[in-house]
């Protein structure tokens, strides 16, 4: 009798003990306690541990503290947040076929095409590339098409364009009819071509929208 009791005395002295040892799992970090002190500490990795992520798309791991030429992408460098990843200057090709560079539209009657310019619908938050209507289109980089997405346009939202995407960029396109709105493209080769402007807005200076989805700047890559 008395052996029984001491051994159900040691089964609850176990369960207490079980009782008090609990598993922690936060956003970031198993965390394993026990009698309030810590038992096991394993962080999930989120950060890279080389930096093949940056170079690998022609960037440079440098302190977010020096100039960029280019723009400072994150989580793609081994080390502190502040090692970020630089990307070159104007990493995409031309949008519009048949021109040396992307020419940002300057102000006309309707408004100006540079990014964070005042318009009569708020703060535009792309860039106009200039092309002529009908003008073709072609991948500022090698990515995939995300399907057809909309804007706002007065009461109604109007979809005229097309998303691309990669591992590293995220952009909308406006004012465009793609050959497709699924599937792969390659970097500099056609995707589409530009709306007709002229008809519906006389005298704009015609032009596609290019957006980050993100709502970023993207003046450093065109």
């Amino acid at each position: 009798m008395g052996i029984s009791l001491e051994n159900d005395k040691k089964a609850t002295e176990r369960k207490v003990q079980e009782e008090r040892m609990k598993i922690t799992q936060p956003d970031k970090r198993l965390t394993m306690t026990g009698r309030g002190r810590k038992v096991l500490t394993r962080t999930r990795g989120t950060k890279p541990r080389n930096d093949m992520d940056c170079t690998s798309i022609g960037g440079i791991c440098q302190r977010n503290t020096y100039i960029c030429q280019g723009r400072y992408l994150k989580d793609k460098c081994r080390g502190e947040i502040s090692r970020q990843c630089c990307t070159p200057a104007a990493a995409w090709s031309t949008l519009c076929a048949g021109s040396h560079h992307n020419r940002v539209r300057a102000c006309d009657s309707y408004g100006c095409g540079g990014f964070n310019s005042k318009s009569d619908g708020g703060i535009h938050k792309g860039i106009d590339i200039v092309c002529g209507d009908y003008g073709i289109i072609n991948a500022p980089f090698s990515g995939n098409l995300g399907g057809p997405v909309g804007r706002a346009v007065g009461d109604s939202v109007q979809y005229d364009g097309v998303k691309l995407y990669n591992k590293v960029h995220c952009v909308k396109i406006f004012n465009i009819r793609p050959y497709g709105y699924f599937g792969s493209v390659v970097q500099g080769k056609a995707m589409g071509y530009l709306l007709p402007q002229q008809e519906n807005f006389s005298g704009i200076t015609s032009h596609l929208e290019l957006q980050m989805c993100d709502g970023s700047d993207p003046s450093p890559f065109i």
